[in-house]
């Protein structure tokens, strides 16, 4: 058995069940949640300070995402002297430093300007950025130009939105160490890369989406006996569906 499919026995009664180290992790997050929701609503009514959001920080990355605070989770990491909040460091390397601000701060891409610049000098694909309440993750994307790897945003939750409650288990769940242990924080970065524009326009010219809204367009059409042509299909979709800035 490998490690993607390393499972949990849990006996109960007579019966025993088996559950995946997945389902065990998205309870654990959800738990969490419920757990933390409380005195994330007390610290966004009373807008808590930087250092009172840094403390339920800390705790959630240990208690719900399962960074130990003694091993995974580091301070001591500096850049142009301004310190970093936290920095996830696995193996010996860094592997995300992580920017908290208050809870009712508004959260921008100018608030990751030094976890940029130590994740590029260190070798880091990942910034953490979070308020406690919004919880953002972003990949350092390489510039085809050579430039300087460009922000993208990966994960990017609300735990106060309770009509968001799956969405953010689901979203919490890719930044857990299992997660991460598993390549699933880095599956979720390559799903969000494939359902770009640039990508889904790529896919909708493909042959087997071409020949199956060609299928479909026979079975809705008043004249069935007529074949229609891929090359037809292709043409309107460059001309009048796709805009034309996504083609190359």
């Amino acid at each position: 058995m490998d490690a993607e499919e390393t499972q949990v026995m849990a006996r109960t009664g007579q019966f025993t069940t088996t559950v995946t180290w997945e389902t065990s992790v998205r309870g654990r997050v959800a738990s969490a949640i419920d757990r933390f929701s409380g005195p994330l609503a007390d610290l966004a009514e009373r807008d808590a300070n930087d250092g009172d959001t840094r403390m339920l920080v800390a705790d959630f990355f240990s208690v719900g995402l399962n960074f130990s605070k003694f091993q995974d989770l580091t301070t001591e990491y500096r850049t142009s002297g301004d310190s970093i909040d936290y920095a996830i460091v696995l193996e010996g390397e860094l592997f995300a430093p992580i920017e908290v601000r208050r809870i009712g701060q508004d959260l921008d891409l100018r608030n990751i300007q030094m976890a940029r610049r130590l994740a590029v000098d260190e070798g880091a694909d990942w910034i953490f950025l979070t308020n406690g309440r919004v919880w953002r993750v972003y990949h350092l994307r390489p510039d085809p130009g050579g430039g300087a790897p460009q922000p993208v945003t990966v994960v990017d939750v609300d735990l106060l939105d309770e009509e968001s409650y799956e969405r953010n288990v689901d979203g919490l769940f890719h930044l857990t160490r299992e997660s991460v242990e598993h390549g699933r924080l880095d599956a979720l970065r390559r799903w969000r890369e494939a359902v770009e524009p640039a990508p889904l326009a790529g896919a909708l010219l493909s042959d087997e989406v071409v020949a199956a809204v060609r299928g479909q367009l026979r079975a809705a059409s008043e004249h069935p006996g007529h074949l229609g042509e891929d090359d037809e299909i292709r043409r309107v979709l460059t001309e009048g569906v796709i805009p034309r800035g996504l083609l190359g």
